[in-house]
């Protein structure tokens, strides 16, 4: 029996909380890992012939949540076929289980396919609640949105501030100033940004309404905190604090200083919920009659 390298794209969920981010951190790093560090402990559990190393497709930072993301990796069993997706997804889980990190699927893909550089769009969703006080969040989603100790907010405005950064743009003053990638190119295009309604995970059980708003983004690509920076910028213009004009000013500055200083929502608000790829992308080829016997 022969063993086969086999490339897989899983696709994870996470509460963010108590973990640096999604990736790796250093060694001397004793406190938060990243989500990346987890996964890679489980597949090692699976006791791989190869060095597995994860190329995670999207880039989340402490705190930010996750409902879909995706990576890729390379495994080779010892005198072994590779792994049904099923059954690789279901044994990862179970060496996450004191994790609150899930994979939900797996896919065999071609080995020269690549989760980032394949990725189609991103989208991310970030939730605002407008409770009183935080005592008003039910337990359930304090962790999970953006209270902002206020009842309501000017919707039109925002939904006018979003229009404005929708399409094609550079959007260098929506860079975080300590941004690790200076080069990257800051021309973006914002396929989707919409203003609407959410809800509560428990609003049917909690006895008290609180309205929830839901800012939903999509591109292909996002500079380091762009998104955070627009949904503090959206909620600042819902405040009252700032006007639809004066957002357009900021982002025709083309400067990561022109951005107000405060204004950049909280990570615990942030959920990546998808990550698209092509259909014709992630299809792995049948194997022939010669190989299928190698694997007996």
């Amino acid at each position: 029996m022969h063993s086969s390298l086999a490339r897989y794209l899983i696709f994870f969920q996470y509460i963010g909380t108590k973990y640096s981010g999604v990736v790796k951190v250093p060694p001397q790093q004793l406190k938060k890992k990243g989500v990346q560090d987890h996964l890679e402990a489980a597949i090692l559990r699976l006791r791989p012939e190869n060095h597995v190393s994860l190329y995670v497709s999207s880039r989340t930072d402490a705190g930010v949540h996750a409902l879909s993301n995706s990576a890729h990796f390379d495994l080779q069993r010892k005198n072994k076929a590779p792994f049904t997706e099923e059954i690789l997804r279901d044994a990862i889980n179970f060496h996450l289980r004191e994790q609150s990190i899930r994979v939900t699927r797996a896919v065999r893909v071609p080995l020269d396919f690549h989760s980032r550089f394949q990725a189609q769009s991103r989208t991310y969703l970030y939730r605002v609640a407008l409770g009183p006080d935080k005592t008003q969040i039910p337990l359930s989603d304090s962790e999970l949105c953006w209270n902002l100790c206020t009842t309501e907010l000017d919707i039109d405005s925002m939904r006018e501030a979003a229009a404005i950064l929708k399409g094609t743009h550079d959007f260098s003053s929506f860079r975080a100033i300590n941004s690790d990638l200076p080069f990257k190119n800051p021309v973006k295009t914002m396929d989707q940004i919409c203003v609407q309604p959410g809800s509560s995970f428990t609003s049917n059980h909690f006895h008290r309404h609180i309205p929830f708003w839901e800012l939903t983004f999509t591109s292909k690509s996002f500079l380091y905190k762009q998104v955070r920076r627009m949904a503090g910028a959206l909620v600042a213009v819902g405040r009252g604090r700032l006007s639809p004009l004066s957002l357009k000013k900021v982002l025709d500055a083309r400067d990561s200083t022109a951005f107000p200083q405060g204004l950049s929502a909280p990570a615990h608000g942030l959920f990546l919920t998808n990550v698209e790829y092509r259909d014709e992308d992630l299809k792995f080829p049948k194997m022939t009659t010669s190989e299928e016997q190698n694997l007996r």
